[in-house]
């Protein structure tokens, strides 16, 4: 290294000494530094020179703006380069002398000036970056100046930058601990700024740095604790790559410090602390997970950068596990927030298949190259790559990441061929494919990319075709797994989903066509007639050809009837292989009989000797047989109930219905067998949809089922009842009072069954909102069966009771003024009953505040909701401000918040629903009658004084100040009327115009209160109050002097 003398420099013109700016500089750093002036340690001010001037200028310079900072740097390094080196050119003088040290102390000095800095200050980013690259600079030039003699030295080689940076970091280590939140953040900024700057920090500093930040991560200002994981996720990154490459790495020191970042980026309440720790620890096996954990952020923006910018930098997206990746879409594309959407379908249709299709990405500093060629390959990989099989099912994630991709790459679009080879080699890649084109070019645009399908896909009569010949396929393929017993049954079972996979989406595909047609239509139709008698057909296709069987026949009443005639001649078809060779047909009515009861020899012999013959089998042919009805049963009921769920009409103008019903339906309900008894009972439910007096007939059956079914059974009870409400109306529900019990016992079936509950929920949500139920006492009762459960603590655990709710409670009210009345009326009796929970809670173990809100917080909740201005009204915007609303609702919850406060309440218990009173809004829209009946009311509260803790007398006077305005107003109002009508009538001259006595006396004094009397802000203005006979003088002194 050149030897180190203090000499005279050759300096550029740039270098030039400004007494003016020197100045400024230095009178605005030491106004920064008298903020703080007990917070940072600044040496004692040596006397100006002419290296302070120089130095001085340009951290001016820097301040302005970012864009000369590199022909700062360099000025700034000749300087440097002048105070530490031997001058190249001795003949050039310098009108200075100073050496390192003197450089040092003024750079430093200069730094110090800048740590007082407030964020909002954009002065303090530029300085800091400038500091730090003029370090990168210093330190690059040095190592350049070196050479290659210390290439290979396994110690970090001294040079004057490195003594520059360690002075600096030493000068601003003990500010980390300063009592300014601004000088801690200004001096973490400036470690992690330089740190992410330097390539190499020797070993005593690098512990000290690491220490320091490490104290700063449990900073009490978030942008403290920001900009310290910044630095930390450098310092793990670097210690990582230690550990690999030598034997001796402090593995212990790096764990923990890994450790306590993943902690903090688990658990810091601050999303810009989380989501810079997100695009700054290192990515590695070990912190991955909680990595792509972020992804399930409560912060849009943390979210958003997992799939911006984590995702793309952890390179090909394979190397993630299948479960992660299906994970990491269904996070993205379904999530609340529109920019994380976007930002998940770009990264699935720009990076993924470009990492399918073997397209190289640019490095880092690289120009992103431009998208690369449509590649069909590559597109089969990727969906392969995310199991089409199981994602591109109706509740799948695959389709709608197909759905922005076909969007957003119109390229594909374009190039995608559809040809007879593709649809005689079909996959399951190949024909999800087709099916997201399909749906997309039929539901986008608004009939935009109609002429693409046109152009691309086969005519109905092809399709029909393909669908025959992997049809035969997949029945061939079903046939043999259920004969076959050998290890390459998982081979064949694999085979089987993907060829009903196929046939699924064909299907789907075959659903949106156009049948006009009549060949194709004519073809289609006889195939899925064909189709739907074998039995082995799996019960989604079973499904999606009863669907497109319906959508062929026509809409109208006598296409709905062929549709059923088709389908039940089906059902007779499968049922009709329950006969095997050996044994006769029996009667019809028989056909449906527990197996069983056949079995157990209990059943009633046929005429033709069947019970004879079924003496003669053996046991274990008995119950093949048994299971073989059974199943053959349970598939004629699900065909049975895809039908129903496809009929519009009324269940007795339709024979084939009354058949069905009488002979298959009932039967099963009857049956001993608990799957065909469970799937009669959805059949059943779904006739008496079709017909109000079946629907009359059965509902005490239903509500036996709930009664006494498993959880299952009794949520499909509950999903029956509350259909058949709604289609036909809840006069029901009045004739029946059992069937309110059933959903309030259902409601408060808390922990026993939470899924029942949930579904419960969700159905009285659905009956409330949709207004099917009209009754008050009906309504009532379940509205405040429903607010119970929000706030009990049993449901905490509950979310889909909590969720439910969240959204259910702010619309009901919200929407519909009547819907506010009733939330009025029950608002007290809830909070009654949720007060005596609130009690029984205090005697056991748990921290009831952690289990349960407040009750304060629960009547805000009430208050809220029951709030006038917040309610729709038509022919108003919703943002626009209603001060002028009618308060009616308010005033009735007054009225009878003070009538429990006259009850035999507890007075703990009156202290919490008291301070409501405060909470109200009074508005003057109200009605006349109702504003001076409660102004009376709660005058009389006052004078008798029936509240004894300050809140509740504060909300109670609150109240009585804000009625007594509008009294008071409203009494000047009839004045000015009754005057104005005494003049446009003529009067004799000892008649008097008698207007209304009216007294103004100060309202009682507030108390104060010492735990939360701050809560509102009490206006201690006039009280307006009916005149005595004793105020004659007051009435003297406020008389208007007219008469």
């Amino acid at each position: 290294m050149p030897a180190r003398v203090s000499t005279r420099s050759t300096r550029t013109s740039a270098a030039v000494s400004h007494k003016a700016s020197s100045a400024t500089l230095n009178s605005r750093a030491s106004a920064a530094s008298r903020v703080s002036s007990y917070n940072l340690d600044i040496p004692e001010e040596a006397p100006d020179n002419e290296l302070r001037t120089q130095i001085c200028v340009i951290f001016r310079d820097a301040q302005k703006t970012t864009a000369t900072h590199r022909k700062l740097v360099v000025n700034l390094r000749k300087i440097h380069e002048a105070c530490c080196y031997e001058p190249t050119r001795p003949n050039k003088s310098a009108p200075t002398d100073f050496n390192e040290a003197d450089f040092n102390n003024e750079f430093s000095r200069c730094v110090l000036r800048a740590m007082p800095v407030k964020k909002s200050e954009s002065v303090g980013e530029k300085t800091i970056r400038f500091v730090g690259l003029f370090l990168r600079h210093a330190n690059d030039k040095d190592n350049e100046l070196l050479g290659e003699e210390d290439v290979d030295a396994s110690t970090m080689p001294e040079t004057p930058s490195t003594r520059l940076t360690t002075q600096v970091m030493e000068a601003i280590l003990p500010l980390l601990t300063a009592k300014d939140k601004f000088v801690r953040y200004r001096s973490t900024q400036l470690i992690s700024h330089v740190i992410n700057s330097l390539d190499a920090i020797d070993d005593d500093l690098f512990q000290k740095l690491r220490h320091g930040l490490l104290k700063r991560i449990r900073d009490k200002e978030a942008m403290v604790r920001s900009q310290a994981v910044l630095g930390l996720g450098r310092l793990a990154g670097n210690q990582v790559e230690g550990m690999v490459n030598s034997d001796d790495s402090d593995d212990d020191a790096e764990t923990g410090l890994l450790e306590k970042l993943l902690e903090v980026l688990q658990n810091d309440p601050s999303a810009d602390v989380r989501r810079s720790l997100l695009v700054n620890l290192p990515i590695l096996p070990n912190t991955l997970p909680y990595l792509l954990e972020r992804a399930r952020d409560q912060d849009p923006a943390t979210r958003r950068a997992v799939y911006s910018r984590l995702l793309p930098a952890l390179g090909d997206f394979r190397h993630l596990s299948l479960s992660m990746r299906e994970k990491l879409l269904r996070w993205g594309l379904r999530d609340r927030d529109e920019n994380v959407r976007k930002a998940a379908g770009r990264l699935f249709r720009e990076r993924w298949i470009e990492d399918c299709a073997g397209v190289n990405q640019p490095e880092d500093g690289e120009q992103p190259a431009g998208a690369a060629p449509p590649s069909m390959d590559g597109l089969l990989e990727l969906l392969e790559r995310i199991d089409v099989v199981n994602s591109g099912v109706e509740n799948g994630v695959a389709l709608e990441a197909m759905k922005g991709f076909w969007e957003g790459r119109p390229d594909y679009r374009d190039a995608v061929e559809f040809d007879d080879k593709f649809w005689e080699t079909l996959s399951a890649e190949s024909v999800f494919i087709a099916r997201s084109f399909n749906d997309f070019c039929r539901a986008e645009g608004n009939g935009k990319y109609e002429s693409l399908i046109e152009e691309k896909l086969p005519e109905v009569t092809k399709l029909a075709f393909f669908l025959e010949r992997y049809l035969n396929v997949l029945i061939e393929a079903i046939r043999r797994v259920n004969n076959q017993d050998g290890v390459e049954e998982e081979e064949e079972e694999e085979d089987t989903v993907e060829q009903e996979f196929i046939v699924e989406q064909l299907l789907h595909i075959i659903l949106t066509l156009d049948y006009s047609d009549e060949v194709g239509r004519r073809k289609m139709f006889a195939l899925l007639r064909q189709t739907l008698s074998i039995p082995e057909l799996p019960d989604e296709i079973t499904k999606l050809t009863i669907e497109v069987l319906r959508d062929i026949c026509a809409p109208d009443t006598a296409g709905e009837k062929e549709f059923c005639s088709v389908v039940l001649e089906a059902v007779a078809d499968v049922h009709d292989t329950i006969v095997d060779d050996e044994s006769a047909v029996g009667d019809g009515e028989e056909s449906f009989h527990s197996a069983r009861s056949e079995v157990s020899g209990d059943s009633t012999p046929t005429k033709n000797g069947k019970h004879g013959a079924d003496t003669s089998i053996s046991e274990e042919e008995a119950r093949e047989k048994a299971i073989k009805e059974i199943m053959i049963n349970m598939k004629c009921l699900h065909i049975v109930q895809c039908m129903l769920s496809n009929v519009e009409g009324t269940l007795q103008q339709n024979d084939h219905l009354v058949s069905m019903l009488n002979n298959l339906v009932v039967p099963a309900v009857r049956s001993h067998e608990a799957p065909v008894r469970e799937r009669g009972l959805v059949c059943l439910g779904l006739c008496s949809l079709l017909d109000r007096a079946l629907a009359e007939e059965n509902l005490t059956l239903f509500m036996h089922f709930f009664s006494k079914g498993h959880s299952a059974l009794q949520i499909t009870a509950l999903q029956i009842l509350t259909d058949i409400l709604n289609v036909h109306g809840a006069q029901l529900l009045s004739a029946n009072p059992a069937l309110l019990k059933v959903y309030v016992r259902a409601l408060r079936s808390g922990s026993k069954n939470p899924e029942v509950q949930g579904a419960a929920t969700v159905a009285v949500c659905k009956l409330l909102l949709g207004r099917v139920v009209t009754d008050h006492d009906t309504s009532a009762e379940l509205l405040k069966t429903l607010i119970v459960a929000y706030f009990d603590p049993s449901t905490a655990g509950n979310q889909s009771v909590r969720q439910a709710l969240n959204y259910f409670l702010p619309v009901f009210c919200f929407s519909r003024a009547e819907n506010q009345e009733l939330m009025a009326s029950v608002a007290l009796d809830a909070l009654h009953a949720l007060y005596n929970v609130r009690e029984g809670i205090d005697d056991d173990d748990m921290d009831v505040g952690d289990e349960m809100a407040s009750l304060n917080t629960i009547g805000a909740c009430l208050v809220d909701w029951t709030d006038p201005r917040k309610c729709y009204t038509p022919g108003i915007p919703m943002d626009s401000d209603k001060k002028n609303v009618n308060g009616d609702v308010h005033l009735d919850l007054a009225r009878d918040i003070l009538e429990k406060l006259n009850t035999n309440f507890s007075k703990e218990e009156k202290k919490v629903i008291a301070p409501l009173l405060g909470k109200l809004y009074i508005s003057p829209a109200s009605s006349e009658e109702k504003i001076r009946s409660l102004y009376e009311d709660v005058s009389v509260a006052v004078e008798e004084n029936i509240l004894s803790d300050a809140t509740s007398r504060n909300a109670l006077y609150k109240i009585h100040v804000s009625l007594g305005k509008i009294v008071n107003q409203l009494g000047e109002q009839d004045k000015m009327s009754r005057r104005s009508a005494s003049r446009s009538v003529s009067l004799a001259p000892d008649d008097k115009t008698i207007t209304e006595d009216v007294t103004v006396v100060p309202a009682p004094p507030i108390e104060e209160q010492e735990e939360d009397a701050a809560e509102d802000d009490i206006d201690t203005t006039a009280t307006t109050i009916k005149k005595s006979e004793g105020d004659s003088l007051v009435d003297d002194l406020l008389t208007d002097g007219e008469e």
